[in-house]
């Protein structure tokens, strides 16, 4: 009796959702409807709920700061113009006030956001994952701990053959998978297996005691593909290794009857009929039933009594291979006199010889390895949460590195022992849980989320949907996974594979470190124009850039430059640097540096633009050093032009110089980590050629003569552009990485 097991140690129940392959028995019902386990997981399903992803909490935190100071500077703006100036119509200094407004929104942001997004989904797609929810690209790049399966994720759910055990001869095996290479070695020394007879007997034995096919993977992704049974699969791949083909044994020996594996047996008998007529019972099992059985043993070239004291060194050997993770399969046979009435097991099965032991395990994924040091190079924790022993687990947590030879490994039986407190403890301490239940999956994403930790959950089976839909980033399986968890899923992998997590992650982080730099873009190209309007309006000096001009800027001209930088290849070392920190915000310290300062420089620039202009053709600024006039009477002034003709000409010139330190200044954007002088131009093309189409479309607007209504703009001269270049200069002089605080990291770019 068992107290609280879990769904894998229940071995005399059925389930609902499953199916019975063979054989005929009665059952009680004990549990229906929600309270059965498929129920139990379904009404987890119901319960989890999905937050809001880091970017959505951004973006909404930075509309909200947005939407107020839009509100507090229309109503400074709008309660001056009323209080200093009463001859004004309430519509002009309204109009004033949405000028403001209109400045300060990055109406292009959104829309640079989604397109950014859909972009790393199409890439990703390209590293085998699926992505299922747009903002979950930007989640991925946040993630602090990936919590995986190890069947198929970190393994390849490919059995390998890696231990022989014969005639006193432990001989090891290489190659992983289901491919033609590898070697079989004694003492690190090449060892021929078919010409010892006792290594011979047991791959002979391994291939006739199957029922499973080799067939030629058309993929290319390994040398065969297995039709039936992995683990028989893997002895087919270990005869064919050895240069043992299938069919030479089956031609050699054919079969006379199979009595069949089951769960209660453990074991398998296949009796054949060699080429001379006779006629052997070849078996294969678990070495704890098969070896009781066996009073013989093959060895030394001869069959000889098999005493007690031999069985129990042969039971230590096997939980040594046990310990080392590896499934443990005994072989024996039996010359047989003549053939048996009904072939009753209890009359083979008895008085075998036995041959030796094979070990096998699901080898780990040759490149989880790799990906496991980038995920702690890039401060990301991964856990492994399996169903299997923790022998296993521990096993192969070692050979991937996930733990040290020390570390620690929890069951589930062992979780519910402990109390709240000691659970979370041991959620932050171990990396290695087995033989866990569906609940216990659910919980520590649970407490993981509740730590603070932006947590990365695998699944495949319909047990895992819970902790899958639960998780920050719900990743199911492509292959082998149940359609209620890819439904509760973000991210499918198409490959099954951990390596593609990581992968993703750091697609997901070069897709947030673009989506900073355009933030920056937008934001320092608004704020500009924020501190224009606000300082002309102060002055009681006319608006010096129309709405409609502001609203070209904002959507046609900064619009192409920004989605460029979406697309931009990313800073140097993305996955050399920690995630950033739950709750952080996008607007730090160092962004707002930067975005103020641009915005400070590029404001000063079209300032400087705008009262030279006034100076220089008006004789005079309004408001200032003259009367206040209405631009829209044709006045002469000291030129002989009008002043509405030298208001256009301002603002045309003020339009030029923002467009021009603007386009300089994207430039600038691309790398939060190093001046520009340090910055590569390798990859940017699509910025090259936003920036061209941002210029010609801004001549439109300034040489068209149909666009001159609409923009209320005039043609410019070359020395107006000799002015507005030299004033837009001191865009690439902006330094980013002392702003943000990174003068002193040394990232690779």
């Amino acid at each position: 009796h068992l107290d609280n097991p879990v769904v894998s140690d229940m071995k005399n129940m059925v389930f609902q959702g499953t199916t019975v392959s063979s054989g005929k028995g009665n059952a009680i019902v004990t549990s229906t409807g929600m309270r059965t386990q498929f129920g139990r997981i379904a009404e987890l399903v119901q319960e989890s709920e999905k937050d809001m992803t880091p970017l959505q909490l951004d973006l909404d935190d930075l509309g909200k700061k947005l939407g107020v100071l839009i509100i507090i500077l229309c109503m400074v703006v709008f309660g001056a113009e009323v209080l200093k100036d009463v001859s004004d119509s309430i519509i002009e200094e309204l109009m004033a006030a949405i000028a403001l407004a209109v400045s300060a929104i990055p109406e292009g942001l959104p829309a640079v956001v989604t397109i950014t997004l859909a972009i790393g989904v199409q890439k990703m797609v390209q590293r085998n994952a699926i992505v299922r929810r747009l903002p979950s690209v930007e989640t991925l790049g946040s993630t602090t701990v990936i919590c995986s399966d190890k069947t198929g994720t970190i393994t390849k759910n490919e059995m390998t053959a890696t231990t022989l055990f014969t005639n006193g001869m432990t001989i090891s095996v290489s190659g992983a998978g289901y491919n033609r290479e590898g070697e079989f070695t004694r003492a690190s020394e090449r060892f021929d297996v078919l010409a010892d007879p006792h290594a011979r007997k047991l791959l002979e034995i391994g291939q006739l005691c199957s029922n499973s096919v080799l067939q030629e993977d058309v993929t290319g992704a390994s040398d065969w593909t297995i039709v039936g049974d992995p683990t028989e699969g893997s002895l087919l791949v270990l005869a064919e290794k050895a240069g043992l083909p299938y069919e030479e044994t089956h031609q050699e020996y054919s079969e006379v009857t199979e009595i069949s594996f089951d769960s209660a047996r453990k074991r398998m008998t296949s009796v054949n009929r060699d080429s001379k007529g006779n006629i052997y019972a070849f078996s294969k099992g678990a070495p704890e039933v098969l070896l009781p059985l066996c009073t013989h043993i093959f060895e030394d070239g001869t069959v000889r009594p098999l005493d007690e004291q031999e069985k129990e060194s042969i039971i230590q050997i096997n939980a040594g291979l046990a310990e080392d993770a590896l499934r443990v399969l005994a072989f024996a046979y039996r010359p047989l006199e003549r053939e048996i009435p009904g072939w009753e097991p209890e009359a083979v099965e008895k008085n075998l010889i036995f041959v030796g032991l094979v070990g096998m395990i699901d080898p780990p994924r040759p490149e989880v390895e790799r990906a496991i040091n980038l995920c702690k190079m890039a401060g990301i924790r991964p856990i492994m949460i399996t169903g299997d022993h923790k022998l296993t687990a521990r096993a192969i947590a070692l050979k991937v590195g996930l733990v040290e030879r020390e570390g620690e490994v929890l069951s589930g039986v062992d979780l519910d022992r402990m109390s709240e407190e000691e659970f979370r403890e041991a959620v932050l301490r171990c990396d290695v849980f087995a033989r866990v239940a569906p609940e216990h999956k659910l919980r520590i994403v649970e407490t993981l989320k509740d730590c603070d930790e932006v947590v990365a959950m695998t699944g495949d089976g319909v047990n895992d949907a819970p902790a899958v839909k639960t998780a920050d980033v719900g990743i199911a399986m492509g292959i082998r996974g149940a359609d209620v968890t890819k439904e509760a899923s973000d991210v499918i992998l198409t490959d099954d594979n951990f390596a593609t997590i990581v992968s993703a992650i750091e697609k997901g982080r070069e897709v947030y470190s673009n989506i900073r730099k355009f933030v920056r873009f937008l934001l320092a190209a608004n704020f500009d124009e924020v501190f224009l309007i606000f300082v002309v309006i102060m002055l009681n000096l006319p608006l010096p850039i129309t709405a409609i001009q502001i609203l070209w800027l904002n959507l046609a001209t900064d619009g192409f430059p920004a989605l460029a930088l979406g697309v931009d290849p990313p800073e140097g070392g993305v996955m050399k640097r920690p995630p950033r920190k739950p709750g952080a915000k996008m607007m730090d310290r160092g962004m707002a540096s930067f975005i103020l300062v641009a915005g400070f420089v590029a404001f000063m620039a079209s300032f400087t633009i705008f009262m030279v202009n006034l100076t220089e053709y008006g004789g005079f600024i309004p408001g200032i050093t003259g009367p206040m006039v209405d631009f829209e009477n044709d006045i002469s002034v000291v030129t002989g032009m009008a002043w509405s003709q030298v208001l256009a000409h301002s603002r045309t010139t003020v339009f030029a110089s923002v467009v021009t330190f603007e386009l300089l200044f994207v430039w600038n954007c691309r790398d939060e980590y190093h001046p520009i002088w340090r910055t590569t131009m390798r990859g940017s093309k699509a910025l090259m050629a936003a920036v061209t189409v941002s210029i010609v479309l801004t001549l439109f607007t300034i040489y068209l003569p149909f666009m001159w209504p609409l923009f209320k703009t005039v043609p410019l001269n070359p020395g107006d552009w000799i002015l507005i270049i030299l004033t837009s200069i001191p865009a690439l002089l902006i330094p980013p990485h002392w702003l943000f605080g990174h003068k002193h990291e040394t990232i690779p770019n």
